[in-house]
């Protein structure tokens, strides 16, 4: 397949997340994190976090779904962010993770996407920076895996 052509500035995808404490418990389990700000409210604050606090790696690994959901994940080169702001989840309910993907830099074969991750319109992430091949097959393409 040829190279797919992208220009700087086009948004290649966009997603939200909504999470609930449910979510951190099940992300808890599967990554081992039990830190206890992440589930306990008088530990978080005693910390002087504002409550609870989703994972930082399960604010990353959500951030780029919609990426690898426009590309496939055979197609990811290399992954990166800060993690400028936490991010709370209540006690009841979700909070709603919105992201947006933009072209930033186009070379040869390559692109870099960056993704814009917010919470209530606070941006939860910087330099979130995803390196994309632009051949290989689409998902869903016949021969796609």
């Amino acid at each position: 397949m040829s190279a797919e052509r992208l220009e700087v500035g086009d948004v290649v995808a966009t997603g939200s997340f909504e999470i609930d404490r449910d979510d951190l418990v099940r992300y808890a389990g599967a990554s081992g994190d039990f830190n206890p700000i992440h589930y306990r409210d008088d530990v978080a604050t005693a910390a002087g976090l504002p409550g609870v606090l989703a994972h930082g790696m399960l604010t990353m690994g959500l951030a780029v779904q919609p990426v690898v959901e426009r590309f496939g994940a055979d197609r990811v080169l290399d992954y990166g962010v800060r993690f400028t702001r936490p991010v709370p989840v209540p006690p009841e309910g979700t909070v709603l993770l919105e992201l947006e993907a933009k072209v930033g830099q186009v070379e040869a074969e390559e692109a870099r996407i960056d993704v814009t991750a917010k919470v209530g319109g606070q941006t939860v992430l910087g330099r979130a920076q995803v390196r994309v091949a632009l051949s290989g097959p689409l998902p869903g393409a016949a021969g796609a895996v």
